[in-house]
């Protein structure tokens, strides 16, 4: 199995919830809701024109976070437990042989994938992690460092970007190694083609206990930095970018988080990040609503969104056009 490198611009991308693709009856698979049966799917995939399946989270998440609805379950996947394994349930064998067969399975799907034509790439969730606020589980980096992992306030509050609870401390230097270490075991082991990373502004935020000295080797003018100040070159983007094996695949950046950070056209990119277009979702869906004024920003959209992307010497494929059903 070798990776297939297509040129970005060349990419028509599908977005799949890999459950959800197959989970229906409809689909008339032997495996529904699994990676085995999602690749009796990818035929047809391939007749859509499709050349790229972007999987929604998949790796291991906890479905039953709402512990007190017995009705309630994550069904998106935003909510991770284990960075280096793939969902067991979105599998036929499920946890068996210690949870080998899941890794076999995803396998699978990647060279089936690329036997027809198709990348896959990964949504990653390295924002927060399912542990909640202050007052949440201890499921795994509460447990082992607290003040390491997570962006804490001085008395041990959680600062919390992502919406969620917690933030993850994306630029401490334990952190960030831990997350390029994860990323090239997906591309190195897994075979995946690239990144979307959920909420991405987080990883361009200023971790807690910021020591300049040992993000950069020395003292850099302006060090005293606070909690989650955004960054003009951020380590972690910095370290993913000129990565040997991580430099050469896609990657994606949801250029917004939910603490207000907005980086839609200025993410920091060295040239190799592309960007989810949320503008161009938003104004596609005006335009087509027959909302008055958006016409010119609708050309600007069809033209590659220039006005974001030509300045800082990015293409037009440095732009990821959707209109998401989910969102």
């Amino acid at each position: 199995d070798l990776p297939l490198r297509y040129p970005q611009k060349d990419l028509v991308i599908y977005e799949m919830h890999l459950r959800g693709f197959t989970k229906h009856d409809s689909s008339n698979v032997e495996h529904p809701g699994t990676f085995i049966g999602a690749v009796s799917k990818l035929d047809y995939l391939k007749e859509l024109g499709v050349n790229c399946i972007e999987l929604m989270p998949c790796h291991e998440f906890n479905e039953l976070e709402y512990s007190t609805s017995s009705s309630k379950m994550n069904f998106w996947g935003y909510s991770t437990i284990n960075f280096f394994s793939p969902m067991t349930r979105y599998t036929s064998g499920g946890i068996k042989n210690c949870g080998r067969d899941a890794i076999n399975e995803f396998k699978t799907f990647v060279r089936e994938a690329h036997k027809r034509g198709i990348e896959v790439i990964l949504d990653v969730v390295f924002n927060h992690t399912a542990e909640g606020n202050e007052n949440g589980p201890i499921l795994s980096f509460r447990g082992v460092d607290n003040t390491t992992y997570y962006m804490l306030a001085p008395k041990g509050e959680f600062y919390n970007y992502s919406g969620c609870g917690n933030t993850f401390n994306c630029n401490h230097p334990v952190v960030r190694q831990f997350i390029v270490d994860c990323l090239r075991y997906w591309v190195t082991e897994m075979h995946v083609d690239g990144f979307r990373f959920d909420l991405a502004s987080i990883m361009t935020r200023g971790s807690s206990l910021w020591d300049p000295v040992n993000v950069y080797g020395a003292p850099i003018e302006g060090d005293m930095i606070t909690t989650g100040t955004p960054l003009v070159t951020p380590p972690l983007i910095d370290m993913i970018s000129n990565d040997p094996i991580l430099g050469g695949v896609k990657l994606v950046a949801e250029a917004w988080d939910a603490g207000g950070l907005y980086q839609v056209g200025q993410f920091p990119h060295w040239n190799v990040w592309s960007e989810w277009n949320g503008k161009y979702r938003d104004i596609v869906r005006q335009f087509i609503k027959g909302t008055d004024g958006f016409a010119g920003g609708f050309a600007e959209c069809l033209c590659g969104s220039p006005h974001l992307y030509q300045a800082g010497g990015r293409k037009p494929w440095h732009s990821i056009n959707f209109v998401c059903a989910h969102d």
